[in-house]
């Protein structure tokens, strides 16, 4: 039994199968209805939460199950899920008992149903009308809609999907017979791919749809799962270091791994739609409907090859505005996640003002070196510990440690780097499925370092970035400042079974103030605006995701009350955010990305209308891009796409003399070290006080 702390980087081997193998109807083999009972025991016994596999259990279970094999509402009758009724209170008798034939049945009626709607769909392709003069709109996400009462209905929302695809590949650039040669190969691609489900794909299925019902990061994994997901821990996966979910129809890019091919590249972002893959010299392959773990094997490869993704931003409402982002594939190292710092200076009326900066990608541990006992093992405490050193021998007036998209990883690093800021005390709480709290704490006297802290975070910080964001907060030993973080605070175990392993919740996080980290993460003093949206990235994002809760706290010190400062913060803050253009920038998108998510629910179908709504999208997001731009004295970009394809935020100005870089990330950490003066002025006095 191994802890397993992530940020749910699970994601992205959720679904990883092995090489199917053809079979005409597939059936439960006696492999699987044995895993399926020890399954079921795992969830009664093993999880965190009390779970009952009873009727309303069951009905849950079928509910995901009828989502995760037609989540569109796209493919099934009203009559299909009638006829299966009986599985909303037989899904526990199908774990409990192994008796998973009706569920295979279930899935042999999507099967029958998707074989025929990809034949009807190849046929319509000789018909199609390439004019797009009509006036249909097509529903963007059908999630909460009813399910059909006949094909007819399901015909005409599948024109509709079909006349969607054509217009998307035309306005993209691809003449009348490239769209109809595209659209035949990716349906016929999709139909082989049907054919080739065989018996583990199938259980999988069922187990996602069970486990799922209990919380987002409890799964099943068969055993050609466990060896990707060993692989991926180990950090030697090779791909582009990006985890992937899907997203209805599309991949959606989850987070980036820290150190990975895609996150130094910097063209592909969170929130991306993943909708087209081709290898180094090939075409690309549209993966629109495509399987997530069928993605996953197109986008991993060799160490040193090209991959070519065809992306559409997460901003984007309209999926033809496609992006070709080139990745060249290798391994994460833990010197790619190692923490580095820098100094920078700060021009205020007194002068110069030097402030560190310790950027922290991860918090990792080199296990086999530590295990071995060696003296000089990698970690991110020692890494960070000796970036504070170098920052103390430079003279900074105060330090800020940026987590933003540090993800987590070893919580004992966590536990031990917090122990750099303050002397002795608890940590984090860890309570376990019977109600037992134990306590974690840094034993070692002295800090390392007692001066004004400021800490960085963002969506995408999580897990063990949000115990340690958490407890700095709680002790009042710095200032956390950024946009909510994700809100992953449970912890799993991975068991292993007959025939396969799972996955399985047996904990949680509490703060030392007794807050837990679960589901509403930890709340900056300072809010900065963000372009994640919480609604797509984030634990509260995730289906069934455990709820937040508090337990006792726990006596620990105070090394301040910067709390009382924030007020005076808040507003200098403001002040200056108001007159930068990069803070400007960031609130103005953020506003504006979400009005296009609550106005754009369905995209047209003419052609005409198709552009116009992109091109005002297009160039509102042109305007703000310039805006920022101009008051930053760099050149003025002609279209929207040249500022996706420069990285958002490069100065494309060709003379010598232009002005240097200033993306839009990096005034957060500048005023990130603003805020740090101020809070220095203002003087916390750093004496202890005793919380009780």
């Amino acid at each position: 039994m191994s802890l397993i702390e992530s940020a749910g980087r699970a994601l992205a081997l959720s679904l990883l199968i092995a090489a199917p193998t053809a079979l005409a109807t597939p059936t439960p083999g006696d492999d699987q209805r044995q895993a399926a009972m020890e399954v079921a025991e795992s969830l009664r016994y093993g999880h965190y939460a009390d779970v009952k596999l009873d009727d309303q259990w069951s009905n849950r279970a079928f509910q995901r199950y009828l989502d995760v094999l037609d989540g569109q509402r796209a493919y099934f009758l009203q009559d299909d899920v009638d006829d299966f009724g009986d599985l909303r209170t037989g899904m526990d008798e199908a774990l409990l008992d192994g008796s998973l034939a009706r569920a295979y049945d279930l899935y042999q009626r999507y099967h029958e149903r998707a074989e025929a709607r990809l034949d009807w769909m190849l046929d319509e392709i000789d018909d199609l009308d390439m004019s797009f003069d009509g006036q249909g709109r097509l529903e963007l996400d059908r999630e909460d809609a009813s399910w059909a009462a006949s094909q007819e209905s399901l015909d005409e929302l599948w024109r509709k999907r079909l006349a969607n695809a054509a217009l998307t590949l035309s306005i993209s650039g691809q003449d009348d017979d490239k769209v109809i040669d595209t659209l035949r190969e990716r349906y016929e691609t999709q139909k082989h791919r049907l054919e080739q489900t065989n018996s583990e794909d199938v259980f999988g299925l069922i187990m996602a749809a069970a486990t799922g019902t209990v919380d987002p990061h409890t799964e099943y994994l068969s055993p050609r799962q466990g060896e990707s997901f060993d692989i991926q821990m180990r950090l030697s996966l090779e791909g582009i270091g990006a985890l992937l979910q899907a997203d209805g129809e599309y991949v959606k890019v989850a987070s980036l791994v820290p150190g990975g091919p895609a996150e130094k590249d910097g063209a592909l972002k969170p929130a991306d739609r993943i909708i087209g893959v081709g290898q180094e010299g090939e075409d690309i392959v549209n993966v629109v409907g495509m399987r997530l773990d069928d993605v996953v094997e197109l986008i991993r490869g060799p160490k040193g090859s090209e991959v070519r993704l065809e992306v559409v931003p997460g901003e984007a409402v309209d999926m033809t505005r496609s992006t070709v982002v080139d990745i060249t594939r290798d391994t994460v190292k833990l010197e790619d996640q190692a923490a580095s710092s820098e100094v920078i200076e700060v021009q205020r009326e007194d002068g110069v003002h030097k402030v560190g900066v310790i950027e922290v990608p991860a918090f990792y541990v080199d296990f086999d070196a530590w295990q071995a006992g060696e003296e000089n093992y990698r970690s991110t405490t020692r890494d960070v510990a000796a970036e504070v050193e170098k920052l103390k021998a430079e003279g900074v007036e105060g330090i800020v440690l940026d987590l933003r998209n540090n993800g987590g990883g070893a919580l004992q690093e966590a536990n031990s780097m917090i122990g750099l800021f303050i002397d002795r005390g608890p940590t984090v709480q860890v309570r376990d499925a019977r109600g037992r709290i134990s306590l974690y704490g840094d034993t070692d006297s002295g800090t390392l370092y007692d001066g004004p802290l400021v800490v960085l975070v963002n969506r995408l910080s999580a897990s063990a970035s949000e115990i340690f964001a958490g407890a700095i907060q709680d002790y009042g030993r710095g200032l956390i400042v950024g946009s909510n973080t994700f809100g992953k605070g449970t912890v799993q175990t991975l068991n292993d079974l007959s025939y396969g392993q799972i996955k399985l919740t047996r904990a949680k996080f509490y703060r030392i103030s007794g807050e837990s980290t679960q589901n509403r993460g930890v709340k900056p003093d300072i809010l900065y605006p963000s372009l994640l949206d919480p609604e797509i990235i984030g634990e509260s994002a995730l289906d069934n995701a455990l709820p937040w809760d508090t337990v006792r706290d726990v006596q620990y010190r105070s090394y301040g009350t910067p709390r009382q400062y924030l007020k005076e913060l808040r507003t200098r803050h403001q002040q200056r955010a108001d007159d930068h253009p990069n803070f400007h920038y960031l609130e103005q998108r953020a506003e504006l990305a979400s009005r296009l998510r609550e106005q754009h629910t369905s995209v047209s179908l003419n052609r005409e209308q198709r552009q116009r709504e992109a091109d005002a999208q297009d160039a509102e997001m042109l305007s703000l891009e310039n805006e920022r731009r101009e008051a930053l004295g760099l050149d003025i970009l002609e279209e929207w796409g040249d500022a996706r394809e420069s990285g958002d935020d490069a100065d494309l100005a060709a003379e010598e003399d232009a002005e240097e870089e200033q993306p839009v990330d990096r005034a957060e950490v500048e005023e990130s070290a603003e805020i740090l003066l101020d809070f220095a002025e203002l003087g916390p006095s750093w004496q202890y006080a005793v919380k009780g």
